[in-house]
């Protein structure tokens, strides 16, 4: 019994000083190499990393160096394709990927076609590298303001989206931005359309618990926003009436439908 713990016990040794951990980063090509900074492993007898795979594949020449490019270009990897890497290194020390921005995708969209009616935003893109979200902007109140968002099919074929717009009463704008890992937005052109949607209008002027919006005498539902007297949004949404209860007396500012407006809470 003794005799076999002590082996037991040197087994467990043997195997520790040869633990390995694993790194893994993924995805989408963009057409540029990640750079590897590989220390000196905890033992000083050779370098942190052990063996790189790309999507499975091992490549080749090695990590045995300070640092170390791996080049997509020997997997044949394609622009916009998924990658999958898995650096295995020593346990007690670990690489350091310097660039991986790199594999984030990038807004490249290019607009074949784009269009509006009174309830549909259809638009068709090409050269897409990567999954990035669309986002749906309208032109109202004298800026562009969110009002929706679609999920970027990310392939550089003929990609077909759509979504269902409110509009307001007059001339609606609307475009598709996206924004990446830059911060920068890539813009796609405008489209616009008059709608006959009746003019809204807001009640009362003077506040104490509800405003209530109305076309041509009937409750219907508009996006709207409501600042305080610094400028500060304090309620924003879609419907027919606003609960406004809560607010403290003072001067207001309200958006809604196509119009800026003015009221006080009392």
């Amino acid at each position: 019994m003794k005799r076999t713990y002590i082996l037991l016990t040197l087994l467990l040794l043997f195997f520790s000083d040869f633990a390995f951990s694993a790194l893994s980063i993924e995805g989408t090509y963009q057409g540029k190499n990640l750079y590897v900074q590989n220390p000196i492993d905890d033992e000083g007898f050779g370098y942190c990393a052990t063996k790189v795979t790309v999507n499975g594949d091992i490549m080749p020449g090695g990590t045995g160096s300070g640092a170390f490019e791996i080049d997509f270009g020997i997997f044949n990897i394609a622009l916009g394709e998924p990658v999958f890497i898995v650096i295995e290194h020593h346990d007690g020390c670990k690489p350091k990927i310097l660039n991986p921005e790199v594999l984030l995708p990038r807004s490249t969209f290019n607009v074949v076609s784009i269009n509006v009616s009174e309830d549909k935003l259809k638009w068709e893109t090409t050269n897409e590298n990567g999954k990035l979200p669309y986002i749906v902007e309208q032109y109202r109140w004298n800026k562009w303001v969110a009002v929706g968002e679609v999920d970027g099919i990310g392939t550089s074929g003929t990609n077909k989206y759509e979504f269902k717009v409110t509009p307001h009463s007059g001339e609606n704008v609307f475009r598709v931005v996206q924004i990446d890992h830059s911060g920068e937005k890539r813009v796609s052109n405008q489209v616009k359309f008059s709608s006959k949607i009746a003019a809204v209008v807001k009640s009362p002027a003077i506040v104490k618990d509800d405003i209530q919006f109305t076309s041509n005498g009937t409750p219907v539902e508009t996006r709207y926003e409501i600042y305080d007297a610094y400028g500060n949004i304090v309620k924003k949404g879609v419907g027919s009436s606003v609960n406004c209860s809560n607010l403290l007396k003072g001067v207001y500012y309200i958006n809604f439908d196509n119009i800026n407006e003015k009221f006080v809470k009392k």
